[in-house]
């Protein structure tokens, strides 16, 4: 009976853990990049879409490099 305890405890858990993280679960990757454009166009600076492909890169990359510290 202990051990049954026991995997319902674990799967109750990991079905709350899921269903938190589908809740709090970021944006998609393209709907991050329209923000980022349109926050940049209100600021005045334009960018094509490879160049905006570029700035996330880049950005990505420093955040990586700091991270790895």
């Amino acid at each position: 009976m202990k051990g049954l305890n026991v995997l319902a405890a674990f799967l109750g858990g990991a079905a709350v853990g899921a269903a938190i993280g589908i809740l709090f679960a970021p944006e998609k990757g393209e709907d991050t990049r329209q923000k980022i454009a349109e926050i940049l166009r209100k600021k005045g600076i334009r960018l094509n879409r490879s160049e905006m492909e570029n700035l996330v890169d880049e950005i990505a990359a420093e955040i990586k490099g700091e991270i790895g510290e």
